[in-house]
C-alpha cells in the first residue's frame, strides 16, 4: 500500500473528482464529517449494502429484516444506559482552544502547543431534538445512536409475527448518529453514518459456538463476497480489560488503513457476544416480558445474543482503497479502481468510436441497461474514454466501430487484463451475462 498521506489525498480527491463523494454544502463552507455520496458513490454503497442483505437475510431462513424509526422513544434509551453512559470525557486546552477526548491523548498537556487542559467534563454523544409544537423536556427525543437498540425493543413483536424459535437473527441497516468529539480521516469517522447490524438469539448454552460461527463467517464475507484481500485484513479479539460491560466476549474484523496509528489497522466490524443484557435492560425499562419459549425444555428464557455491526462508510473507503491501483504502460499511468464485478457502480461502458455511430451504439446500450448499469460515452478519444472508465472501476467497455454497421459485432475490453474479444450484438446480453457470473478468465474467450 502507498504511503498514507498520498494515497489518501488521491483516494478523497478522485472521490470528488469521479463523483464518489463530496462533502456536505461546500458551496457553502462546507459541514464538518458530513459527506454526500455522487452518482458513482451512491450505487458503490447500495451494492455493499445489497450484497451484506442477501448474505444476511435473502439467502438464510434463520435471519429476518427490520427497519426501524430514526427517532426513537427516549425510554429505549434510557432502559439500554445510553442516556447516563453514553459520553465521553472532554478537555480543551486554554491556550490554543483545541479539543480533545481525554483517552486520545497521552499527558496532561496540549499535544498541539503545550498549554494547559481543562478539567475533564462530560460530551453527550446522542443528538437531541423535539416532537411536538413545544420545546420543552416533555418533548425531548433522540436520533438513535445506533441501529441495534430499536431491534431489542420490537423483539416480542417480531417473535409474534415470524413464529421464529432459536436460534434466529434480526438483521438491520440504517442511519445512526453520535455527535462524535473528534471526527477524521474523510468518511472512516463522522457524526451521520450507516450501519448494517445483525442481532442473533441463542440459547446461552450454545453462546460460543455461535460467537465461533459467526466471527469466521463475517471474515469470509470480505474476502468470499467483497473480494478483499486477506494481506490487510486480520482479526483481534478483545482483551478482557477491553470488553464493554455487557460483553462476554468481542473481536474486530479490522483493515490496514493507511491512516492508522499503531500497528497500521482500523476496526471495520465487530463481532460481540452480548450474552442477555439487551433483553433483560428493555425488559426491566419496560416491564413486559421478552422471554422466549425454549422448544427443547418448555421453559420461557431470556436468549443471548451475538451481534455483528459493520459500517457501511468505513466498508465503502476500505473497498476504494483496497480497489485502487497505478500501473505504467507505454510511459504513461494508468490509474485503476480494480473493483470485485459485484461492487462496480457501472458494469459496462457503450463507446461508439465515433460520434457518428452514436445512435446505432445507443441501440447496444438500450440492450444492456434493463439488465446493469450501463455508461454512454462519446466524449474524446477512445483511450481517454478507457481512462476514464478504469478509473471509476468498470469491467468492461464496448466498443462501436465502424466495421459494427457491416458484421454486427462490438469489441468487449476487459478492464484487468486489457484483452479484447469480438462478438455479436445479438448475443451481447448472453455473454455480458457470463463475463458477470464467471468473469473473464472463465468466459471472455469463450
Amino acid at each position: 500500500m502507498q504511503a498514507s498521506n498520498d494515497l489518501m489525498k488521491k483516494i478523497i480527491s478522485l472521490s470528488k473528482r469521479l463523483g464518489f463523494v463530496y462533502q456536505s454544502g461546500e458551496i457553502h463552507g462546507g459541514l464538518q464529517a458530513a459527506w454526500d455520496y455522487g452518482p458513482l458513490g451512491v450505487e458503490l454503497k447500495r451494492n455493499i449494502t445489497e450484497l451484506w442483505w442477501h448474505e444476511m437475510v435473502r439467502s438464510r431462513g434463520d435471519i429476518v429484516g427490520v427497519d426501524t424509526a430514526i427517532i426513537t422513544h427516549p425510554d429505549v434509551w434510557k432502559s439500554s444506559g445510553h442516556l447516563k453512559n453514553f459520553h465521553d470525557p472532554l478537555v480543551d486546552c486554554r491556550k490554543c482552544h483545541s479539543r480533545f477526548r481525554l483517552d486520545h491523548i497521552e499527558g496532561t498537556v496540549c499535544p498541539n502547543c503545550g498549554g494547559e487542559l481543562t478539567e475533564p467534563r462530560n460530551f453527550g454523544l446522542m443528538f437531541k431534538t423535539f416532537m411536538g409544537p413545544l420545546e420543552d423536556d416533555s418533548a425531548v427525543v433522540y436520533l438513535r445512536p445506533e441501529t441495534c437498540q430499536p431491534i431489542f425493543a420490537q423483539f416480542q413483536n417480531i417473535v409474534t409475527s415470524t413464529r421464529m424459535s432459536l436460534p434466529f437473527g434480526i438483521a438491520q441497516t440504517g442511519k445512526a448518529f453520535r455527535n462524535e468529539i473528534t471526527v477524521r480521516n474523510f468518511i472512516f469517522r463522522s457524526r451521520e453514518f450507516e450501519q448494517m447490524e445483525m442481532e442473533y438469539f441463542c440459547h446461552p448454552d450454545q453462546m460460543d459456538k455461535w460467537y465461533t460461527y459467526w466471527v469466521q463467517k463475517r471474515f469470509d464475507w470480505y474476502t468470499d463476497v467483497l473480494g478483499i484481500s486477506k494481506d490487510n485484513l486480520r482479526l483481534r479479539p478483545h482483551a478482557e480489560e477491553e470488553l464493554a460491560h455487557y460483553a462476554s466476549g468481542c473481536t474486530d474484523i479490522e483493515y490496514r488503513f493507511p491512516f492508522a496509528g499503531g500497528d497500521g489497522y482500523g476496526e471495520l466490524e465487530g463481532i460481540a457476544s452480548r450474552t442477555d443484557y439487551d433483553l433483560t435492560a428493555q425488559m426491566e425499562g419496560s416491564g413486559k416480558d421478552l422471554k422466549i419459549l425454549d422448544k427443547e425444555t418448555g421453559k420461557k428464557i431470556t436468549p443471548f445474543v451475538i451481534e455483528t455491526s459493520g459500517g457501511v462508510g468505513r466498508t465503502f473507503l476500505m473497498v476504494l482503497l483496497d480497489a485502487y491501483r497505478e500501473e505504467e504502460i507505454d510511459g504513461k499511468v494508468r490509474v485503476v479502481l480494480g473493483l470485485d464485478r459485484k461492487l462496480a457502480p457501472v458494469k459496462a461502458a457503450v463507446l461508439p468510436l465515433s460520434k457518428k455511430l452514436s445512435e446505432q451504439a445507443r441501440k447496444v446500450e438500450e440492450l444492456l441497461r434493463p439488465h446493469w448499469p450501463v455508461l454512454f460515452d462519446v466524449t474524446g478519444s477512445i483511450g481517454k474514454r478507457y481512462r476514464r472508465n478504469d478509473e471509476i472501476g468498470t469491467p468492461y467497455c464496448i466498443t462501436f466501430d465502424f466495421d459494427s454497421l457491416e458484421d454486427h459485432r462490438v469489441t468487449i475490453r476487459d478492464r484487468d487484463t486489457l484483452e479484447q474479444i469480438r462478438v455479436d450484438i445479438d448475443s451481447i446480453v448472453e455473454v455480458m451475462s457470463r463475463l458477470m457470473t464467471s468473469g473473464w478468465e472463465r468466459q471472455g474467450q469463450n
